[in-house]
C-alpha cells in the first residue's frame, strides 16, 4: 500500500467503516484507489456494464457522462447497500478496518459470494486473521489471476488486519 493511501485509510477511520472502504476504493486523490475511476460506461473484464468507481446496475446509462459527484454518491449508495446486506452475517465484533476492507472486498465481489464463503465463517469463528488471508483466494474474474486483482487484495488483507485500539 502507498504512504498516501495509507495515510488516508488512517484519516477516514473515524468516519467509520463506509468511509474506510469508499478511501480504498477512490484513493487518497479520488482517481488512485482499487477501483480507479471512468466517467462514462464500459464493460469490465467479465462483461459487466460499469461506470465510476465499479458501480454496476440496470440504472448506468449507456453514453452519458457522469460528474465526480455523481461517481460519489453512487459509490456512497453501494457501499450503504453492502453494508446493509452483509451486517447480518457478521455474528461477531470485529474492528471498523476490518468491516472497511470487508465492504471493500464485497464491493467488488458481490455479496452472494461473500455469504457462502469461507472467509465469512472464519470471521464468525473469531479467527481474523485466517478470514483476512482468505482474501488472497479472490484474485480471479472470468478465470483469469489478474495482477490488480492479486494487489487490490493484499491491500484489503494489510487493512482487514488492522487493530484498532
Amino acid at each position: 500500500m502507498s504512504p498516501a493511501l495509507r495515510k488516508s485509510v488512517i484519516a477516514a477511520m473515524s468516519g467509520g467503516a463506509i468511509a474506510i472502504a469508499s478511501v480504498l476504493i477512490t484513493g487518497p486523490t479520488g482517481n488512485d484507489g482499487l477501483e480507479g475511476v471512468r466517467y462514462q460506461a464500459y464493460k469490465d473484464v467479465v462483461g459487466v456494464w460499469t461506470v465510476c468507481y465499479g458501480h454496476a446496475g440496470k440504472d448506468i446509462m449507456l453514453g452519458k457522462t457522469y460528474t465526480e459527484a455523481e461517481c460519489r454518491s453512487l459509490l456512497n449508495k453501494d457501499l450503504t447497500t453492502v453494508a446493509r446486506q452483509i451486517n447480518p452475517y457478521i455474528k461477531t465484533d470485529i474492528p471498523e478496518t476490518t468491516r472497511g476492507a470487508l465492504y471493500s472486498f464485497v464491493y467488488n465481489v458481490g455479496a452472494g459470494n461473500f455469504k457462502t464463503s469461507t472467509l465469512l465463517r472464519l470471521i464468525n469463528q473469531g479467527d481474523t486473521k485466517g478470514a483476512c488471508d482468505q482474501l488472497r483466494r479472490w484474485t480471479y474474474a472470468g478465470g483469469v489471476e489478474w495482477k490488480g486483482l492479486v494487489t487490490r487484495r493484499e491491500i484489503e488483507r494489510e487493512v482487514c488486519m488492522w487493530v484498532q485500539k
